[in-house]
Order: C-alpha cells, then sequence, then structure tokens
C-alpha cells in the first residue's frame, strides 16, 4: 500500500468518527477559481474527499468543509477569493466544526498564504500547487486537532495523477500533459506559482486516456500552460505532434481537444497532425496578446503581429472549418493608442471566433510590474471596451458561417434555463442548444444549425 492511499484510509477513519460525533456524513464544497488546471485539479481534490467519505455539495451553506482552489492570474481573481472568505467568517461563527481549506495558484504566491494567515485566521488549512498528492495526510493534521496546517513547497511533492478524482462530465476529462512554464512573459505570474515546465512521460499519459475512455469518456483535452513544447527534458524525448498520433489511436476515443498553445511553438508538423485527424476538435486557442510588435517584444512573446497572421493563414489554409479563439490583453503599462490600433488591426485580419478578453492586471514579482504605465484607466477602460466591440462583431459575423450546415455535438446537459432544450458543443467548441431528451447527454449527435445567436447557435437534431 503507498503512502498515499494510507493518508486516504487513515483520513477515512477520521473523517467516520467526526460524522459519527456530528450525527451526519460530512458535507465538502469545492469551489474552483481559474483556468482548466485548476479545474482538473479540482477534480482531484474532489475524488479525495469522496473517497474518504465526504458527501459533495454545491453549497457553502451548512457544509462542513469549504476548500477553495485559487486563482492568482489577475488581481481580480484574488480579490473575489478574498471577498469569500470574509463571507465564510459567518459560517465559521454558526458551525465550529467547519474546515476552511485554501490552495491553489494564490497560495503559492511569495506572501499571500502569511497574508491569509494575518486576516483570516480562521482559515485551517492553507497548501500550493506543488502538494496536491499530500492533501490527505495535511487535511488528516486538521482533523486531528492540529490548528492552521501551512505547507507551500517550492517543488512537487509527487504526482497526483493516480490518485482519484471525481469528473464534472462523465464522458470528457481533463489530462495533464505537462505542468509549469519556462516562458516568462513579462505580466505572468505563472512560472512562479506553477514551477518549470515538466512533461509526463507518453505512456503514463496514454495509459490515463484508455482508462477513462474505459470508463465512459469521449473526448479528452489535453492540458498544459503551453502543450507545444511538451516533451522537452523526457528522457526519451517525444514532441507533442506525435503524442497527438498516439492518442489519436486510442480505441473508442472520439474527441480530442487541447490547451494552451503557444504562437511560438506551434510547428507546421503539428498543423499536418490537426488537419490529418478524425478526431482532433476543429478548434485551437491561439494568445495573441497583442498586435504590437514593440509591445509583443516588451511582453517576452517571441513572434510578431505579421508571424502570427501568417500562422493563423497557415491554419485556415489547412482546415478552412478550424474556429480559432485567442487572448487579448488591453492596458499593458507601455501601451499606446497606437498599439491599441494594431491590435484590433489583427482581430479583424485574424478573425477570431472568440477571445478572452482582459484588462492588465499588475502581479507582483513580474518584470511588466515595475513598468510605468503610460495611460490613465479611463483610457485604458475606453480602448478595451473598443477591442471587445470588435472582437464581438467579428466573431458574430464569423460563425454565421455554419449556418444550415449539419454538425456533430457532443451532448453535455439538459440546458439550465429550459428542460425542453439540450446543450452542447461543437467540435468548434461553440456552444448548441437544441430540443432533445434527457437520454442524450453524453452522445454525439447530429444536429442542424438553424440560428446564429452571436456566440451560440440553435438548432435541430437530424439523425
Amino acid at each position: 500500500m503507498t503512502e498515499k492511499s494510507n493518508d486516504i484510509s487513515a483520513l477515512k477513519e477520521a473523517v467516520l468518527k467526526r460524522s459519527e460525533v456530528l450525527g451526519h456524513t460530512l458535507r465538502a464544497d469545492v469551489v474552483t477559481f481559474g483556468c482548466q488546471m485548476n479545474e482538473r485539479d479540482s477534480e482531484k481534490l474532489k475524488g479525495i474527499l469522496k473517497t474518504a467519505g465526504f458527501e459533495l455539495t454545491d453549497e457553502e451553506e451548512g457544509a462542513d468543509l469549504v476548500l477553495y482552489n485559487t486563482c492568482t492570474v489577475r488581481d481580480n481573481a484574488a480579490q473575489r477569493v478574498y471577498g469569500r472568505l470574509g463571507v465564510l467568517k459567518r459560517e465559521k461563527l454558526k458551525n465550529p466544526w467547519l474546515i476552511t481549506c485554501l490552495c491553489g495558484c494564490l497560495m503559492q504566491e511569495e506572501g499571500s498564504a502569511d497574508e491569509v494567515l494575518r486576516r483570516y485566521p480562521y482559515v485551517d488549512l492553507i497548501f500550493g500547487t506543488q502538494n496536491i498528492a499530500r492533501f490527505p495526510g495535511l487535511l488528516l493534521k486538521v482533523i486531528s486537532g492540529e490548528e492552521q496546517v501551512l505547507e507551500i513547497l517550492k517543488e512537487p511533492a509527487g504526482s497526483h495523477e493516480s490518485l482519484p478524482a471525481e469528473r464534472k462530465y462523465p464522458f470528457k476529462s481533463g489530462v495533464n500533459i505537462m505542468y509549469g512554464c519556462d516562458n516568462f512573459c513579462s505580466y505572468c505570474i505563472v512560472p512562479f506559482v506553477r514551477g518549470r515546465e515538466r512533461s509526463r512521460e507518453a505512456a503514463e499519459i496514454l495509459k490515463e486516456i484508455e482508462s477513462l475512455v474505459r470508463d465512459g469518456v469521449k473526448e479528452v483535452m489535453l492540458l498544459g500552460q503551453n502543450v507545444n513544447s511538451y516533451g522537452k527534458g523526457l528522457p526519451d524525448p517525444v514532441n507533442f505532434a506525435a503524442l497527438l498520433r498516439e492518442v489519436e489511436k486510442t480505441p473508442g476515443l472520439e474527441r480530442i481537444r487541447f490547451m494552451t498553445s503557444h504562437p511560438k511553438d506551434l510547428s507546421d508538423e503539428l498543423i499536418e497532425v490537426m488537419a490529418s485527424s478524425g478526431k482532433i476538435c476543429r478548434h485551437l486557442h491561439l494568445p495573441l496578446q497583442s498586435g504590437s510588435d514593440r509591445i509583443l517584444e516588451d511582453m517576452n512573446r517571441h513572434y510578431t503581429k505579421e508571424s502570427y497572421l501568417s500562422l493563423v493563414h497557415r491554419l485556415r489554409n489547412a482546415m478552412p472549418e478550424l474556429a480559432i479563439t485567442t487572448d487579448i490583453i488591453v492596458g499593458y503599462p507601455t501601451e499606446t493608442r497606437e498599439d491599441v490600433e494594431d491590435t484590433i488591426d489583427v482581430v479583424k485580419r485574424a478573425e477570431f471566433e472568440g477571445a478572452f478578453t482582459f484588462i492588465y492586471s499588475k502581479r507582483a514579482g513580474t518584470k511588466a510590474a515595475s513598468l510605468p504605465e503610460t495611460r490613465d484607466s479611463g483610457e485604458i477602460g475606453a480602448s478595451f471596451d473598443r477591442v471587445l466591440k470588435t472582437v464581438q462583431e467579428v466573431s458574430s459575423e464569423r460563425l454565421k458561417r455554419f449556418t444550415g450546415k449539419r454538425m456533430s455535438v457532443l451532448v453535455e446537459g439538459v440546458n439550465e434555463r429550459d428542460p425542453k432544450l439540450l446543450s452542447g458543443r461543437l467540435s468548434q467548441n461553440t456552444v448548441v442548444h437544441f430540443p432533445g431528451e434527457a437520454s442524450a447527454v453524453g452522445s454525439i449527435v447530429p444536429v442542424r444549425l438553424t440560428a446564429c445567436r452571436g456566440f451560440y447557435f440553435l438548432g435541430e437534431r437530424q439523425d
């Protein structure tokens, strides 16, 4: 029996004893902030809690354990966590048995854990991104009576891939293929909180995917901060394109997605693999960040406006049905109005199907944090509105090309607003709503797209 399984067994005994004292099965609520990597980490955390005897809930009120898996990519994500902690204090006062936990990227950031201990002394457990595998043992310490357990590690404390997971969807799953990042973009704190880049062995990844497919998974999303640089440092080097070829061979697997792709590492070989694949989804998230060469150089992005557009052109030539989405930052410290115009120009020429558009958020410890700001918040806000409006206009027009077509949709669930409708996603990742029965959830079905509503479609099932 491994140390991790020993910890979970001991935790299960402690949870049972506390349940007997309180007279009910302990309930746990895991709240996730941030990216798909955090979502996948939370599935592992939920799996541990469920295996240990907790009943999972989506309600903080009445829970016996509340865990926030935090994000720190932007300041507003951190402030949301602190705001929720203030509210959580009331729950702690109502229920002294309540266990409060914080983990994730914000806790890994220099000084954040100490600030939490100072401002929110009722938080019981704090751990970082590098020691999720140690969560059972850390939680056991809290249940056993240790006050304010804190463990933030700089290096990984073992793999957590073998830990149990509680997936959000039984028919699709994220799969971590690598961790960390070596790019050190000037605005980004990820390398400091997720650590340096390290890839998993291809055989280990394939084994996990095969296991997921046996468990009913039809779609996997390969996850990494920069999947295009996968394989560097492995004893038997293999690049991302080669990994995709092997993943595609998995019997029973129907769809493959991946993110995130850095433009500087997206090879012609990868484009060829994508174009020739019958399983790789026709969606690529390709962060732009800025359309200005000067800003891109300041950001340490290693590509230019024209090289980015050339890449988009090659992708669309190889896969005309490909949907490309992106990330855009407005208000980088040295950005001028002319730089914003360059960004808007790229949005129009690249014809993105969607973009996550953000106002720059200063993150302590990054190179950009020391740069002087050249524009006031009002002007930055106006620029943001212009970029966002352009994105909305371009993407809405771009999506219309699918109207009237019969396309495959992976049904994800019953529509939350109208139970007569099902909701699912195209290979291009666009949401589709159409009439149907709940029995179709988890299936890939043909749907004729009857109307484009900006960022989603209405449709009719056509078997």
